[in-house]
């Protein structure tokens, strides 16, 4: 009797101490879990702190993208050839091809689903590029310092250190083209000769090493872009000649 009653008091004890260490057990567990989620959420409390949040009656306001006039109707351009021809033309396709059969294994679906995202990504910048577009005409009439020095639009001549005489003209960063000597305004060069006007002594920092300039010339007039051109391989370009066959 005695043995039987000293077991049951002794299961009791186990069994409270198993409860009791589960309990500890499961409290150990929660803040183990909560630790990391309480840290990674006053890390996003910190990190909002430090983010400042626009007003309500702040405007989102997009950098200002200086393009010539040239330069901007190259841009309307390719964006009016990708969105009423080169688009509609690949959509075709990319129909017909679907009609074929599996798609898994259509070149011809595949490739024109992967040109289509890119036609879209093209046309999305383009859209931001023209809506950001600030024109400045360098043939517009200039008076003072502004017809003088060299800012955006400006056709500069200087000299470098050897004497090598170079003319560029400064254009926007969507009409750079260095067979025709336009360079980018936010371009070393370009910004190394802001504001410059002849006779002055400027620094080029290049990757190369440093260069001094010296300005020989500013002037203002027409600046000639290459207009847009339908590419060769274009599929709008394509259009009506007979589809590759799907290869078996």
């Amino acid at each position: 009797m005695v043995s039987k009653l000293f077991w049951c008091l002794s299961a009791n004890f186990r069994a409270e101490s198993i409860r009791q260490r589960m309990k500890h057990g499961t409290v150990h567990f929660l803040r183990a879990l909560w630790h990391p989620l309480d840290s990674r959420w006053k890390d996003y409390e910190m990190r909002k702190g430090f983010t400042r949040k626009p007003q309500g009656d702040e405007p989102a306001t997009r950098p200002k993208n200086y393009i010539t006039p040239s330069g901007l109707q190259r841009l309307k351009d390719e964006h009016r050839f990708l969105l009423t021809r080169e688009r509609p033309a690949v959509t075709e396709v990319v129909a017909w091809a679907a009609s074929n059969g599996d798609r898994s294994e259509n070149a011809d679906y595949q490739y024109g689903k992967r040109r289509l995202r890119q036609i879209d990504g093209r046309i999305r910048f383009l859209t931001k590029r023209i809506e950001a577009a600030e024109v400045v005409d360098p043939e517009n009439p200039r008076a003072g310092e502004a017809a003088t020095r060299a800012f955006f639009g400006a056709t500069v001549r200087y000299a470098n250190g050897a004497g090598a005489e170079r003319v560029v003209s400064i254009v926007g960063t969507d009409e750079v083209d260095l067979n025709r000597n336009h360079i980018s305004w936010v371009s070393p060069l370009g910004r190394a000769l802001m504001k410059s006007a002849a006779g002055d002594s400027v620094v080029l920092q290049a990757p190369r090493g440093t260069e001094y300039l010296t300005v020989l010339d500013v002037r203002y007039e027409r600046i000639s872009v290459e207009p847009f051109r339908e590419p060769p391989g274009s599929e709008a370009s394509a259009k009506g000649l007979p589809r590759r066959r799907q290869s078996t």
